[in-house]
């Protein structure tokens, strides 16, 4: 749940959400990240958080009883959409008959992995690196030339750059799947509106390398990490 969506919900402004977010996070109390989203009409990015349930009520934590009620209204139809999509049987043939499907996709999902083993293994180390870096060092880990990824990156829609602006800005769906993030390095206040319009840098997270990985196809980087 976004910080916008709260302000929606409990009828607060974004600036204020996003106030009480940023000192929690501050304090270490938020495990989640500041992340920034293009609004749709200007095309500008703004900040927000991103966050699980756990802080999104430890955020609403200190509002009053009725605000608190409404994000875990919110929370709970969120769960509902998810339960009603689960396949749940509703008698023991049933219940034998979906084991059996899962077992046997679970065979076919171990054929495949054992065909792919080496690839897999690399990727799966790639994922588990540290934190997210920025293209340039990213193309280094994919013994890539820096210029090669970029073009690749905005060809393939995963950034791009507005008319007359050197920044590059990651699409918002690479952002949602957690394959890129924005790194905030300051904020400045927004002519039209007045709210702080963040500068930023776009980062690729260890999932967006391991996609990157699988995509390009270059096994070179991944299976010879001491070169990188």
């Amino acid at each position: 749940m976004s910080t916008r969506e709260i302000a929606e919900l409990t009828g607060k402004s974004h600036d204020n959400v996003l106030r009480d977010a940023r000192s929690l996070a501050k304090r270490g109390v938020l495990k989640s990240e500041e992340t920034l989203y293009i609004h749709p009409q200007n095309g500008q990015a703004y900040p927000e958080f991103l966050l699980d349930q756990r802080d999104a009520l430890v955020l609403v934590s200190g509002y009053n009883a009725t605000l608190r009620a409404r994000i875990i209204d919110r929370w709970q139809e969120l769960e509902a959409r998810v339960l009603a999509h689960l396949q749940v049987p509703s008698n023991f043939a049933e219940a034998l008959r979906l084991a059996a499907d899962k077992a046997e996709e679970n065979q076919r999902l171990q054929d495949a992995l054992a065909k792919q083993a080496p690839k897999v293994a690399a990727i799966v180390r790639l994922a588990g690196a540290g934190g997210a870096i920025c293209v340039t060092d990213a193309a280094k880990q994919l013994q890539l030339a820096p210029s090669k990824l970029f073009g690749w990156l905005e060809e393939n829609r995963w950034i791009y750059r507005r008319r007359g602006s050197k920044r590059w800005i990651a699409y918002q769906p690479r952002i949602s799947a957690g394959l890129l993030k924005h790194k905030v390095t300051g904020l400045k206040p927004d002519p039209e509106t007045g709210s702080d319009r963040a500068a930023f840098d776009v980062l690729v997270t260890p999932k967006g390398l391991a996609r990157l990985a699988e995509l390009l196809a270059v096994p070179a980087a991944l299976t010879n990490p001491g070169r990188n």
